[in-house]
């Protein structure tokens, strides 16, 4: 029998590693048709206290610290004993990330809510896609050399979960058109509901107030983990707090678009300031997210700016580079030429500037912040976007308890049902902070592992104890029916098995395909036809439509290691550039 992750993203790859540490075997199905999720998307990082990095460079940090920063943020609702775990296991989580999959974690920012830098990630590239990749990749490679012990289902959609008299026992799901059932423990690791625009929306039923806000979700997220539990009588906590991002990126050919890219909190955390459309600032940029989009809705002089001066954008070069190269921040290299974009005379930027530096050298500020980095000038460059307020995060979700055990409505653990990540509410309470969105997923991906290991150890045990020690009755209690299609064709395998056609394009030939029928794009030199994986790219069809029939090699490079073509879409190479 196996342990049934329902879920990719890095919650549900967390659950899989910790399981297959533990010795348990690991079925993980996923909707969609490449993993990964919403924390490929994750921008600032990751965080946890007392880890090596952090002593490295000398940073006072310890749980305690975390818990209470976490605990103020939660407010009201704030559970001592989830939050004990998050914040409790944060270093050993940013460790094992570095010693088991050899991430560089190696820049730690401070951001809003935070007492101290504690929000680690790499030199380069975005750190949730950088983790989220180590884990899936290293998985899919196991399922090939391992397939007793791993098996991945994608696009098998779970319908529901199944349950008897003991407790949960399998799921039903749906491939390729064919309805079946798995037999085993189930960890829930299905993500939010922040973009839960369907018919029977939790969004709608908690917060209708905020249908009509853009999102930054993929349209996967759509509380499927959470319907389906509640369904067989799983108790849901805090389903009305959900977390509205202040900083959404607005794409000034797209204002209107539905789902928006979001900018970095690191952002602000490395000294960028918020400025309405007279060039003023308004609130601590460092404070609470709902803190700061409060302000921004209270304030409501828009456009409201994001700007990074040069040592800012120098800090976190490696975003400003990608938001510029998606057409959604600009770059200026006068204060003069920055003032003519916010179409304000210069002396009223240089006096901002001025009013904020005066806070800088005393340490007094109007608006309450406490944290700076370093005073301004007008004589620099300048990476600037427009923000708006945007749908990021569902704090709310199923009941659980410190060993990721799903709580029933009778407010007892149902057995053989766990949840990790977004799926589970009472994590953090009532506002999360920034950077323990992909630490929450590790903890509790790594808890309900270990929680579910150890059910399956004790359902083993109990087996064999009621069939008296007769080995074909445990096997066949063991087996349970739960019998899984092998993949027909691992990535890995895929990885070798295609390499780029002989026939040459042009680019002139490259740009007439540039249609979402007929979509290719040159990556270093080869030309690829992505029609086909369009829909199953994990950063939306409009990340590739931004550079449908042009060269996307730096944008690529910038984001992709470059195994990705040969590992996920080898068939999509169809030749190569002409000289």
């Amino acid at each position: 029998m196996s342990v049934i992750v329902v879920g990719g993203g890095l919650a549900g790859l967390s659950a899989a590693h910790t399981l297959l540490e533990r010795g348990a075997n690991v079925v993980l199905l996923d909707k969609q048709g490449f993993m990964g999720g919403n924390s490929t998307k994750a921008t600032s990082g990751i965080n946890g206290a007392g880890t090596q990095t952090q002593q490295e460079v000398g940073i006072p940090d310890n749980a305690k610290i975390f818990f209470e920063d976490t605990k103020r943020s939660a407010r009201d609702l704030a559970r001592d004993d989830l939050i004990g775990v998050l914040t409790g296991r944060s270093g050993d989580a940013v460790n094992w990330l570095q010693a088991k999959f050899g991430l560089d974690l190696s820049k730690v920012a401070r951001l809003g809510g935070h007492s101290q830098p504690r929000t680690h990630r790499g030199n380069a590239q975005f750190p949730g896609m950088v983790i989220t990749y180590a884990q899936m990749e290293r998985l899919e490679d196991l399922a090939v050399s391992t397939p007793d012990r791993v098996k991945i289902l994608k696009k098998a959609r779970v319908t529901k979960v199944l349950k008897d008299e003991t407790g949960v026992c399998g799921v039903e799901y749906i491939q390729n058109g064919q309805t079946s059932t798995l037999h085993g423990p189930v960890i829930l690791a299905t993500g939010g509901y922040a973009a839960d625009f369907t018919s029977d929306s939790l969004l709608k039923k908690h917060r209708p107030e905020l249908w009509d806000l853009p999102t930054t979700n993929g349209d996967h997220c759509t509380g499927d983990g959470q319907k389906m539990a509640m369904a067989i009588g799983a108790s849901a906590v805090d389903l009305e707090k959900v977390q509205v991002h202040p900083t959404g990126l607005v794409d000034p050919n797209e204002p209107d678009a539905k789902v928006k890219f979001l900018a970095a909190e690191a952002l602000r955390g490395v000294g960028g300031l918020l400025l309405d459309n007279t060039g003023s600032r308004f609130v601590d940029e460092l404070q609470h997210r709902d803190y700061v989009t409060g302000k921004m809705w209270e304030n409501g002089k828009y456009p409201i700016r994001l700007v990074l001066n040069g040592r800012a954008s120098k800090e976190i070069e490696w975003h400003c580079k990608h938001y510029v190269g998606r057409g959604l921040m600009k770059r200026f290299d006068s204060g003069e030429a920055l003032a003519k974009e916010f179409g304000l005379p210069p002396a009223t930027l240089k006096k901002t500037f001025e009013d904020y530096n005066q806070s800088v050298r005393t340490k007094k500020d109007p608006f309450g912040k406490k944290f700076f980095s370093g005073e301004w000038s007008f004589d620099d460059f300048f990476h600037v976007a427009i923000m708006t307020p945007v749908l990021h995060y569902t704090m709310g979700g199923l009941e659980i308890d410190a060993e990721s055990r799903v709580v029933g409505s009778d407010g007892k653990p149902i057995p053989g049902l766990f949840a990790s990540g977004e799926v589970a509410g009472g994590v953090h309470g009532a506002n999360r902070l920034g950077g323990s969105s992909l630490l929450g997923c590790v903890v509790f991906g790594r808890v309900s592992g270990d929680s579910a290991a150890a059910y399956l150890l004790q359902a083993a045990s109990q087996a064999i104890s009621k069939a008296g020690g007769r080995l074909g009755a445990v096997a066949g209690q063991l087996s349970g029916g739960s019998s899984v299609p092998t993949p027909s064709t691992s990535s890995s395998a895929q990885a070798s098995s295609t390499s780029a056609s002989g026939k040459e394009y042009t680019m002139e030939e490259v740009g007439k395909h540039k249609t979402k029928e007929d979509v290719w794009v040159v990556v270093d030199g080869q030309v690829l036809d992505v029609t086909k994986f369009l829909p199953d790219h994990p950063g939306g069809e409009k990340a590739i439509m931004l550079y449908a029939g042009r060269d996307a090699t730096e944008e690529f490079n910038m984001l992709h290691d470059p195994k990705v073509i040969p590992r996920y879409a080898p068939d999509s190479v169809i030749g190569k550039v002409k000289n």
